[in-house]
C-alpha cells in the first residue's frame, strides 16, 4: 500500500463512522489509532511516533487557555438559571411593544446580552423560547417569525464575546483569544442589525405579522419602565465590561477573567435573592458535561491529527487545497461551502477540532489573515444551529415550544435567517476591514516608520574597559 493512500483512506474512514453514529471522540481515536498500527506495520513511521501521543495529550490538560471554556460556561449557567433572562426579556418586551415588530426586536436585543453573559446556544435559545414564543403567538405573530426569531437570536451566542467558539478557534489557529474577540465586536454589531433591520422590513411590508401589543398588556403610564430596563441590563452588562475589559486592556487572561466572570455571576445571583445550592449544583453539572465533551473529543482529535500527519496528511490537504483555482478567492469559497454543508452532521467543537488544523497551513501559504479567517469561519459556524433539520438551535425550540406550534414551521422560519447569517459570510469575504479594523486599531503609528535616533558620545577609552577573563 503507497503512502500517498493513507490519508484519503483516513478521512474516508472517520465519515464512514461518523455516517454510523459513533461518538464523534470515540471515532477519532479509534481510526487514529487502527491507521496508527496500521502504518507501523507497513514501515510508514515506527512506534516511537506514537510515542508522542502522551505528550500531547498532557499537553491538552496542562493548556490553561482552554480552562477558561468551563469558567465561562459555568457563569452563564448561573446567570442563566438565576431568573436574568425573565428581568431582561419583560422590561425590553414592555419597553418596544408598543411598535410592529418590538416583541421581535426586544429579543433580538435580549439576545444578543444573554447572548454574551450564557456563552450557550442553550441556555439563550430554551430561556427566550419559554419566556417568549408563547406571549407572541398570543399576540397574533406570525408562528415562522416568532420560531425564526428566537432562535437565530440565540445563535448571536456564538459570535460575541465573550464566545466559547472563539476561545476554541483562537487555540487551533494560534491567535490571542483577545484578538479574536477585538475581531468579532464589529462583525456581532453587524448581524445584529441585520437581524433587526429584517424585522423592520418586515413590520413596514407585512405588519399584521409582527403586530404591536395591545393596550391591555401594557404596563400603566405612571410605572416607572425604564428603571425595570435597566436594573436589567445594567448589572449584566457591567459584568461584561469587566470581563472583556480586562482581557482587551492586558490586566487579565482568558482563564483569569472566566473565573472573575463565574464569581461575578455568583454575586449577582445573591444580590438578586436567587441564589441557591441547588441552582450552583446543577450549574456546575452542566458545566462539567460540557468540558469533559471537549476535552474527550480534543483528545481524540490529537490521536487523530498525530497519525494524519504521521502519514503526510497535511501535505495532501495543502496540495489539495493550494491548488484551488482563484487562489485566495478560490480557497475561501471551497472552505465556507465545505464548512457550511459539513455543519449538517457536525457540531462546531468538532468542525474546529477536526476540520480547522488540517486548513491553518494553506491559509498561511496563501496569506490569509488568521484572525480574519477565524471570525469568517465562526459566523459560517453560526449556520451549524439553523439547519433544517439537524440544527440543534431548532432541537432545542422543538422541545420547549408550545404543541400547537408545528415543526414545519420552525423549520421553515430558520430559512430566512440562515440566509442572512450566509449574508454576512459575504459582507466579511468583501470587507475584512469589519473585523482587522478592530485588531489592528492602535496608536496609528507605523513602528516600521518609527525612526530612533541616539547622539553619539564620546569614543570609549579602551583603557577604561573593563575586561572580563
Amino acid at each position: 500500500m503507497s503512502l500517498d493512500v493513507m490519508p484519503p483512506l483516513m478521512f474516508g474512514g472517520l465519515v464512514v463512522f461518523l455516517l454510523l453514529g459513533f461518538p464523534v471522540a470515540f471515532s477519532l481515536s479509534a481510526v487514529g489509532l487502527f491507521f496508527g498500527f496500521l502504518s507501523i506495520e507497513l514501515g510508514f513511521f515506527t512506534t516511537a511516533y506514537l510515542g508522542n501521543l502522551p505528550l500531547r495529550v498532557f499537553g491538552i490538560l496542562s493548556n490553561d487557555l482552554l480552562l477558561s471554556i468551563p469558567f465561562f460556561t459555568l457563569m452563564g449557567a448561573i446567570l442563566e438559571r438565576c431568573g436574568l433572562a425573565e428581568d431582561l426579556l419583560e422590561g425590553t418586551g414592555q419597553l418596544f411593544g408598543k411598535i410592529p415588530g418590538g416583541l421581535a426586536y426586544a429579543v433580538i436585543i435580549v439576545g444578543a446580552v444573554l447572548g454574551a453573559i450564557t456563552g450557550t446556544v442553550a441556555a439563550s435559545v430554551i430561556a427566550m423560547g419559554m419566556i417568549s414564543l408563547p406571549i407572541m403567538i398570543k399576540y397574533g405573530y406570525d408562528t415562522r417569525i416568532a420560531t425564526g426569531v428566537v432562535a437565530a437570536s440565540g445563535t448571536i451566542t456564538q459570535l460575541i464575546p465573550p464566545s466559547l467558539v472563539l476561545i476554541v478557534l483562537g487555540d487551533q489557529l494560534g491567535k490571542s483569544v483577545g484578538d479574536m474577540y477585538a475581531g468579532a465586536i464589529g462583525v456581532s454589531m453587524l448581524q445584529i442589525l441585520l437581524f433587526i433591520g429584517f424585522i423592520a422590513v418586515v413590520s413596514i411590508v407585512a405588519p399584521h405579522k409582527v403586530p404591536p401589543l395591545p393596550p391591555e398588556a401594557l404596563v400603566p403610564r405612571g410605572w416607572p419602565l425604564y428603571l425595570r430596563v435597566l436594573k436589567g441590563m445594567v448589572p449584566s452588562i457591567a459584568l461584561i465590561f469587566l470581563v472583556l475589559g480586562t482581557i482587551f486592556m492586558g490586566l487579565a487572561t482568558p482563564t483569569e477573567a472566566g473565573a472573575m466572570g463565574a464569581v461575578g455571576a455568583v454575586v449577582l445571583a445573591v444580590l438578586n435573592g436567587r441564589f441557591t445550592w441547588a441552582l450552583l449544583r446543577e450549574a456546575m453539572g452542566n458545566t462539567m458535561r460540557l468540558t469533559a465533551m471537549v476535552i474527550f473529543i480534543l483528545i481524540g482529535a490529537t490521536v487523530f491529527s498525530l497519525v494524519f500527519q504521521g502519514v503526510d496528511g497535511s501535505r495532501w490537504v495543502e496540495n489539495m487545497l493550494s491548488h484551488l483555482p482563484g487562489g485566495q478567492t478560490g480557497f475561501l469559497f471551497f472552505v465556507n461551502v465545505f464548512v457550511f454543508f459539513l455543519a449538517f452532521f457536525l457540531d462546531f467543537f468538532e468542525i474546529a477540532f477536526i476540520v480547522v488544523p488540517l486548513l491553518v497551513p494553506v491559509a498561511t501559504k496563501l496569506d490569509i489573515d488568521l484572525v480574519w479567517f477565524g471570525v469568517l469561519l465562526c459566523i459560517n459556524l453560526q449556520t451549524s444551529f439553523m439547519h433544517p433539520p439537524f440544527g440543534f438551535a431548532l432541537f432545542y425550540l422543538r422541545s420547549i415550544a408550545p404543541k400547537s406550534v408545528l415543526s414545519k414551521d420552525i423549520y421553515l422560519g430558520a430559512i430566512p435567517w440562515l440566509g442572512l447569517q450566509l449574508i454576512l459570510v459575504a459582507i466579511v469575504i468583501f470587507w475584512p476591514a469589519s473585523v482587522t479594523y478592530f485588531v489592528h486599531a492602535g496608536s496609528g503609528v507605523d513602528p516600521a516608520s518609527v525612526t530612533i535616533e541616539v547622539p553619539a558620545g564620546p569614543a570609549p577609552d579602551d583603557d577604561a574597559m573593563p575586561i572580563f577573563r
